[in-house]
């Protein structure tokens, strides 16, 4: 049996044809990498050998020949026709491909970069051997898994070889796809994804098919970054509320990098989406126990985001905290943090049904600005998709545009307002959203007036003294009906796009009361999010 090798990456490479020759395959390969096997003392034979001509065109063309082609299309019919030609039976495959993406996102990359960086051989190597129902290796990660399967008799051939056909087919997708991105400026665009986790069902039990696709993007913040290390496995809606917990969380803590250099404790609950509870403080104590002050009744069954790791203590508050004593703990669908201790698993489990998720990245304890994702947002829509970047300022009180008008102390508020602008420019719109004291008191989500945004704000706080609290707006008022409502109620700050026609009436509603009003262009900040 012969293998054919031809890898950008050498990495481990004459580590692997080794192995394979131990197990009697015979090596074909070309230009450096077979260089780098003879360099070693392997056994290799030259793909000009094979077909009896070398590379033309400056090695664009190298295996493009029907001496390799063929070696991997045939099928066992062909068998008799394969040996009249000369063609050798080629039946593993391992080939990756030049970094196009790599080359795509250098600043300085031309067409020319681009397309001398656009493999064509190996595409097609692993396309013919995909058809062929060869083994397939596209994946540098799977050379020690088709190893093992070799020494062990190939078990369940087929469906091995399946997904290796499967994940090769991927891989070219999203090559090609990455090419048509570029030369199209974009105008094509789409994303393959490989499935890692699968759903029991949608959001809700009628939808099938649902599940977690990676695009293999680096993120060390990627869902799929996160390990499950409690509970069982998550639902479609756990991803999604883990997904908009991201949002929330890197936002808030971008906005105190930003002003502060320094990031708190933070801890968020979200329920359907939205924030319930989010507080900052010193220590993590503090920071769970004023979450889920928040609202106390919501948080329940809710899902909880930390930038610090859960240990007992914490672990207790969680399941603990306000539920009146004796044997009565919280439920929570899941928690996520950057680490968990043992004890920590053991305390939130929920023995009769599994359901509260734990989830641990230890990117999360180390949050600053460039924490964002800045990856563009897809939305499906019917025959097609909608494209967007994504959602990536941060309130910055140096901005150039950035205007306070009314009376008080600025500074005492700045902490407040970056909380409530974190978590009301990540909600469902339109939002106002109440702080105190580092604590969310009331979110309002969803509305479809600004005004009802504010009254439900304060219907939210009710449980709280008002007085004091900082106000996000996620646009501008269009009329001083909302204002009204805040001010009457004693908000001391309010931070809110400008834009209105209505702007000055605004203004003066929140001057006459003595109430900070800071404001940026609604085309720097608007905070709409959800739609």
């Amino acid at each position: 049996m012969k293998a054919l090798l031809s890898v950008y990456n050498k990495d481990g490479i004459v580590e692997f044809a080794q192995e394979l020759i131990d197990l009697g395959w015979g090596i074909i390969s070309s230009g450096g990498t077979a260089a780098v096997l003879k360099k070693a003392g392997l056994a290799v034979q030259d793909v000009a050998e094979v077909t009896g001509r070398g590379s033309i065109l400056g090695h664009r063309v190298v295996t493009l020949t029907p001496e390799i082609h063929g070696g991997l299309l045939a099928t066992a019919e062909h068998t008799e026709e394969l040996q009249r030609l000369g063609f050798p039976w080629i039946g593993l495959v391992c080939v990756d491909l030049y970094p196009l993406k790599d080359e795509v996102c250098k600043l300085e990359a031309t067409r020319e970069s681009i397309i001398e960086q656009t493999d064509i051989g190996g595409p097609t190597l692993l396309r013919s051997a995909a058809k062929g129902r060869r083994i397939v290796i596209a994946d540098p990660a799977d050379r020690s898994a088709v190893i093992q399967w070799l020494k062990i008799g190939r078990p369940n051939n087929s469906d091995f070889i399946t997904r290796l056909v499967a994940k090769a087919e991927g891989i070219v997708a999203d090559y090609c796809l990455e090419s048509a991105r570029f030369h199209s400026a974009r105008t094509i665009d789409g994303f393959v994804g490989a499935q890692v986790h699968e759903c029991k069902y949608g959001e809700n039990p009628c939808q099938a098919g649902a599940g977690l696709f990676t695009l293999n993007s680096g993120d060390p913040l990627a869902l799929d970054r996160f390990e499950l290390v409690g509970g069982d496995e998550p639902s479609l809606i756990n991803f999604t509320d883990a997904d908009r917990l991201l949002q929330t969380m890197t936002h808030i803590a971008a906005g105190f990098d930003v002003n502060f250099g320094t990031v708190p404790c933070i801890a968020i609950g979200v329920k359907h989406g939205n924030a319930c509870g989010a507080a900052v403080a010193d220590s993590p104590l503090t920071a769970l126990e004023r979450m889920i002050d928040g609202d106390v009744t919501a948080i329940f069954g809710g899902f909880v985001m930390t930038n610090f790791p859960i240990v007992a203590d914490e672990a207790v508050i969680l399941r603990r905290y306000r539920m009146g004593g004796g044997e009565a703990k919280r439920m929570l669908d899941g928690v996520i943090a950057p680490a968990f201790s043992e004890n920590a698993t053991e305390v939130l489990a929920r023995t009769k049904t599994g359901k509260c998720r734990m989830f641990q990245n230890p990117a999360l304890q180390d949050l600053t600005k460039n924490s964002l994702d800045f990856a563009p947002r897809f939305r499906m829509v019917r025959g097609g998709f909608l494209r967007q970047s994504n959602y990536t300022f941060v309130l910055d009180f140096a901005h150039p545009e950035f205007e306070v008008s009314g009376l008080g102390f600025f500074a005492d508020v700045k902490r407040d307002m970056v909380l409530a602008w974190g978590v009301g420019s990540t909600s469902t719109s339109n939002t106002i959203t109440l702080v105190r004291d580092g604590q969310l008191i009331g979110n309002a989500v969803g509305q479809q007036s600004r005004v009802d945004a504010a009254r439900l704000a304060l219907d939210r706080a009710r449980n709280y003294d008002v007085r004091g609290a900082v106000a996000y707006s996620d646009s501008f008022f269009p009329f001083d009906d909302g204002p009204k409502v805040l001010v009457g109620a004693g908000t001391r700050a309010v931070f809110a796009s400008r834009g209105s026609a209505k702007d000055e009436e605004v203004k003066k509603v929140f001057a006459d009361a003595g109430v900070l009003f800071c404001t940026l262009p609604d085309r720097v900040c608007r905070g709409f999010y959800g739609h």
